[in-house]
């Protein structure tokens, strides 16, 4: 079994994989991962892979060194099974890198659209070759929000959660439209775009977001919030083949 650890930007993802089958996710802190010892303790891991975002504490250091097997950390030197054509790799996101795997993985020699949708909005382009040619960032919900009520002088801050309307009614309700149907419309852009370029594209969605889509787009849009751990395993798989 594999252990997989994707350490983000708000929370760690711990996940176990018996070969290429998810069996378990679980979450933790990404300061203090206190939960890793014991989700450690319920496989009999074989082998482990970890990746992360963020600038590890001493704790998170320390209980990593806890795993007991032979324990990959995803660097931009390490292999993937995919071709890499971005200009400057070594400034990749690795949860970037590691959710194109994923979706190369579920749905190889096909046209691939990631889109992970969290603190960020990223938009990777994969194609039927198996080569990345690489993505856009832009603002995710949260952040949108948060710029809006910070760039200004009396805009609100407004939670993402709560009344949605088509049309807003009232300060709070015209800036959580903006940003909800603004964020939804960008992603529904990039689709159109790269389906009119690419007519077999297939659309993988990931991230804390979850969006909805007209008829014309949901047959081709594959939900897989795991994608990024997926990938990663993948990856610590193809590094022991």
């Amino acid at each position: 079994m594999q252990l997989v650890i994707d350490i983000g930007n708000t929370v760690a993802k711990m996940a176990a994989f018996r070969g290429e089958e998810l069996v378990e996710v679980a979450y933790t802190s990404n300061e203090t991962l206190e939960e890793l010892p014991h989700f450690f303790a319920k496989y009999p891991f074989k082998q482990a892979i970890w990746c992360s975002v963020v600038d590890l504490s001493a704790i998170a250091t320390s209980r990593i060194s806890t795993v007991r097997v032979p324990c990959l950390q995803f660097t931009h030197a390490v292999q993937t099974p995919i071709r890499n054509a971005y200009s400057t790799p070594e400034t990749l996101g690795l949860d970037r890198l590691a959710a194109v795997v994923g979706a190369q993985q579920v749905q190889p020699g096909r046209d691939l659209l990631v889109i992970d949708a969290g603190t960020c909005v990223t938009y990777e382009f994969v194609d039927a070759t198996g080569c990345y040619h690489g993505g856009n960032i832009s603002p995710g919900l949260e952040m949108r929000l948060k710029a809006m009520h910070q760039f200004t002088s009396r805009l609100p801050l407004v939670p993402p959660e709560g009344e949605l309307l088509e049309v807003g009614n009232s300060t709070e309700t015209a800036l959580r439209a903006g940003a909800i149907w603004g964020l939804q419309h960008e992603i529904e852009g990039y689709i159109r775009a790269f389906k009119h370029k690419y007519p077999q594209l297939l659309v993988f969605l990931t991230g804390g977001c979850r969006f909805s889509f007209d008829t014309n787009l949901k047959n081709i849009i594959f939900a897989d919030k795991f994608l990024v751990l997926k990938g990663l395993n993948r990856i610590v798989l193809y590094n022991n083949e």
